[in-house]
């Protein structure tokens, strides 16, 4: 298989692993009957706005390793040069 593929399968796993422990949070804590089509979209839209929050989130600590990373091979690489 390819990477692309490896990735999508992977990713597709991990979400439904985060949803299913988010919607039985969601039924616990509010009491939303899941057989009422509204209460479904309400849960399906909290987790949406979840997944755009994370993924910010994870965004954002990428952009700062890739950022140190990046200072940090400047720096070896002057003290090599020395």
């Amino acid at each position: 298989m390819s990477k692309r593929k490896d990735l999508i399968s992977i990713l597709t796993i991990v979400i439904i692993g985060m949803f299913i422990p988010f919607f039985i949070s969601i039924n616990l804590t509010f009491g939303l009957n899941f057989t009422n089509i509204d209460n479904l979209f309400k849960i399906g839209t909290t987790f949406f706005w979840f997944l755009i929050i994370f993924g910010i989130e994870l965004t954002t600590v990428y952009l700062y390793y890739y950022i140190t990373n990046k200072t940090a091979k400047k720096k070896l690489d002057e003290l090599k040069l020395k």
